[in-house]
């Protein structure tokens, strides 16, 4: 039996959408207001989920303590009140779209869920726009 186990939390970062190699009119036609120089910011919003079977001993999939802190750890600290564009070495040469924001923060957090378990992601950075990741390419 397999059973998914989540938890919620949240950050507030800064970015800016574009791409350095695209003339600045292309960058505004593509991204709009996303384009900004000067950044926008948004309130995000994730829920970490953990697939697995429930261990027989402890009746967890995950101690949710443990997970908590793997969130802590791997999103709250490096992203929480920062300027993902200049603050966050993966955006250094990535555009921080929700959709590469929700990557790396799996990618970031999968080095730390044993194996045997699945591991999604679903990023809000709006109420009404979020983006699920679960590992596929």
């Amino acid at each position: 039996m397999r059973v998914t186990v989540s938890r919620s939390a949240h950050f507030n970062a800064a970015h800016r959408l574009y791409r350095k190699d695209w003339a600045e009119e292309q960058n505004n036609a593509v991204f709009g207001k996303c384009n900004n120089p000067n950044f926008h910011g948004h309130n995000y919003e994730l829920i970490v989920s953990v697939t697995g079977a429930i261990d027989p001993d402890t009746g967890y999939v995950i101690d949710i303590k443990i997970l908590k802190d793997i969130i802590t750890d791997e999103v709250e600290v490096p992203f929480d009140h920062k300027n993902l564009n200049l603050d966050v070495p993966e955006f250094a040469d990535l555009n921080p779209t929700a959709e590469n924001i929700a990557v790396v923060i799996w990618n970031r957090i999968r080095r730390r869920i044993a194996e045997d378990k699945s591991l999604e992601i679903t990023l809000y950075e709006t109420p009404r726009n979020f983006v699920t990741y679960k590992g596929e390419s």
